[in-house]
């Protein structure tokens, strides 16, 4: 029997490769003879450059640049230089993981740092850009990423505007002229997690600014400096990419980076599993065991499981979702490909005590799924 396991990473708990580990541990004890075949996954949140890393043999590099905040971290990003091409995870630098619960500040919160891996690609030498985009702690549509790249936003007064996505409601000006010209010869793609537009109530704002600290006034204000900010931003370019499937990804950066960079903004998911060779995993398989933090009907916006599940279908290959939990509407997936889905959780537990256990919960549900298959496929 052959597995394929390729979850994604399980939030604040076990990265995917430490995931995919666990689920082999519990596969092992109910069924030794098993082959079983480690693929971990991204979505284009964090973890999603580790997983191109170890399925495209990249270069990992680091970097001094600025997170969310403005305070200095080191970051990752990955060089295949045979075909110059560069992966630039957003999380690294302009990550919501980096910041405490109360650090949180969507106001002000930039994605400058994400600019300065990007400029550290193009001193490489890089002709192709593969951005993941989610896991952030900003909402500035990009704002920051533009100004480490030589864009100037001036108010108008003729100054700079701050940090954050409330500023850009101050925005009178887009001086592109000191953008890096290297920009001009790089071919983009942009991995999103999601397919939301920039603004409104599926906006940027209103679906991931509380999860950034951003309180229901604060939501309304953000979306108002953004539709500012892409009104500015249509004047200037003459395009209009507000309603872009993926345009609020990452706090909006999924806006500026087809604005801008001119990206192909394409489900992470299907980016990832083309750059591993998912398809060619897929062979022989007999089953594929997915998962991450929580399975529920945002999840067919284009996270990893759902997108496990298709290409699974589609191979015509069952394929079981172990989740830390089971939110609202998850049963819709059932109609994309996922055989059945499991929740982690053994018995009442907080939080803590699911997160600290993740890895032990995820071995046992594994186990419990393979000596499931035995008991129904005895020569399995």
């Amino acid at each position: 029997m052959k597995i394929l396991i390729a979850p994604d990473s399980y939030k604040d708990a076990l990265a995917a490769s430490d995931a995919a580990t666990a689920i082999a541990q519990g596969i092992r004890r109910a069924a030794p003879e098993a082959s079983s075949v480690l693929c971990p996954m991204g979505d284009g949140g964090e973890g999603t450059l580790d997983a191109l890393l170890a399925a495209t043999g990249a270069e990992r590099r680091l970097a001094r640049v600025s997170d969310a905040l403005g305070r200095p971290i080191e970051a990752a990003w990955g060089w295949l230089a045979e075909s110059g091409t560069a992966f630039v995870e957003l999380a690294q630098a302009s990550g919501l993981e980096a910041l405490s619960r109360d650090e949180r500040d969507a106001l002000s919160a930039s994605t400058f740092g994400t600019g300065e891996l990007i400029r550290e690609a193009l001193e490489a030498g890089a002709q192709h850009l593969l951005l993941t985009l989610g896991g952030s702690a900003t909402n500035d549509a990009g704002a920051g990423m533009l100004q480490a790249l030589g864009a100037r936003l001036l108010d108008a007064q003729g100054r700079e505007l701050p940090p954050g996505g409330a500023a850009l409601a101050e925005l009178e000006r887009l001086d592109l002229d000191g953008l890096d010209p290297r920009l001009a010869g790089l071919q983009v793609q942009a991995a999103v997690d999601v397919d939301n537009p920039l603004l409104g109530e599926r906006g940027a704002s209103a679906i991931f600014g509380p999860q950034k600290g951003a309180d229901e006034a604060q939501v309304a204000r953000l979306d108002a400096a953004l539709a500012h900010f892409a009104e500015r931003v249509a004047a200037t370019l003459g395009e209009d990419h507000r309603d872009l499937a993926g345009a609020g990804a990452a706090g909006g950066m999924g806006f500026a980076a087809r604005a801008f960079l001119g990206a192909e903004l394409r489900p992470g998911i299907e980016l990832v599993m083309d750059q591993v060779g998912f398809d060619a995993l897929l062979t022989g398989s007999d089953l594929v065991i997915t998962g991450e933090g929580q399975l529920d009907g945002q999840s067919l916006a284009g996270k990893t499981p759902v997108g496990i599940a298709r290409r699974a279908r589609a191979a015509g290959i069952p394929c079981v979702v172990l989740a830390g939990r089971l939110g609202p509407q998850w049963q819709a997936a059932h109609d994309e490909g996922i055989t059945t889905a499991f929740a982690l959780a053994d018995g009442p537990m907080d939080l803590d005590s699911a997160l600290t256990r993740c890895a032990e919960l995820l071995a046992d549900r594994a186990e419990s799924l393979v000596r499931l298959m035995h008991a129904w496929r005895p020569d399995a």
